[in-house]
């Protein structure tokens, strides 16, 4: 009997990131064009990125379904939606709850937010009874200073060995941090609910989020893999394309990276 090919539900997403230094509407407009199921909002310093009136409007008018929301996490977005960084959860809930989108993606906090740090895991685990929306724990890196390792979160920069029930795996940050992508992701079996999926040459210090295939990660063995698993979550590119020379050489690094997850995320039975 010839093999089956077998393609998961998961869809394929662009994180709004992917079209800096052009704007969120732009992702709408780009990930409609280019056939991408939907978008992961990356909230940062773009005003449309922080206003959900806005966002349902561009989503209607696209056709584009939210189906992530990146949560203010980064140093660069400290004070996008208020200092609190619980308030920052809340809020990137109800925002997930009336766009429907499934997840909130979120970074471990960093060690000098010391409440924050010490009520992650249960404070996790309360907003997760009031909700349906998964909160997805993002693995970092560690940063390499003199020779030595400096980690700025707390509990860590990786979630694998923690009590999170669901993970966000960047292969981009496995690059930075020299982990094996692929020992993760079999660590993590079903709580492997989230893929930032990225490339990346392991540069120090240096988050490339290079158009998957162009580094070293294994982009195309963990595609393939979750295709065999039944995968259900959802796969996010999130890549750089910030140094494009032209919009039309941005559009073309675009294409090439849904072309590139939806080629892999199918399997042989």
């Amino acid at each position: 009997m010839a093999d089956v090919i077998r393609v998961p539900n998961a869809k394929i997403a662009l994180s709004t990131a992917s079209v800096y230094p052009e704007r969120t509407p732009d992702a709408f407009e780009l990930a409609a064009r280019l056939g991408y199921d939907g978008v992961e909002i990356m909230v940062g310093a773009d005003p449309v990125s922080q206003d959900i009136d806005v966002i349902e409007r561009l989503s209607d008018h696209y056709q584009v379904p939210v189906l992530a929301i990146h949560a203010p996490c980064l140093l660069v977005t400290q004070r996008v939606w208020g200092r609190d960084p619980w308030a920052k959860l809340v809020r990137a809930r109800k925002a997930a709850e009336r766009l429907g989108a499934s997840t909130v993606v979120v970074h471990p906090p960093f060690r000098w937010q010391r409440d924050y740090a010490r009520d992650f895991e249960t404070g996790l685990a309360r907003m997760r009874e009031e909700t349906d929306v998964t909160f997805a724990v993002e693995n970092m890196f560690p940063l390499r200073a003199r020779n030595n390792d400096v980690v700025p979160y707390s509990p860590d920069w990786n979630p694998i060995d923690y009590d999170f029930p669901q993970v966000t795996l960047d292969l981009s940050h496995t690059a930075v941090s020299g982990s094996d992508a692929m020992e993760m992701a079999t660590k993590l079996g079903d709580r492997l609910a989230h893929l930032h999926l990225a490339d990346g040459l392991g540069v120090t210090n240096k988050d490339e989020h290079l158009v998957p295939g162009r580094g070293n990660q294994p982009c195309a063995q963990i595609l393939e893999r979750l295709a065999g698993s039944g995968y259900t979550g959802l796969v996010v590119l999130e890549i750089n394309t910030r140094k494009a020379a032209s919009r039309s050489e941005r559009i073309d690094d675009l294409a090439e990276a849904l072309a590139f997850a939806r080629l892999h995320l199918a399997a042989s039975a």
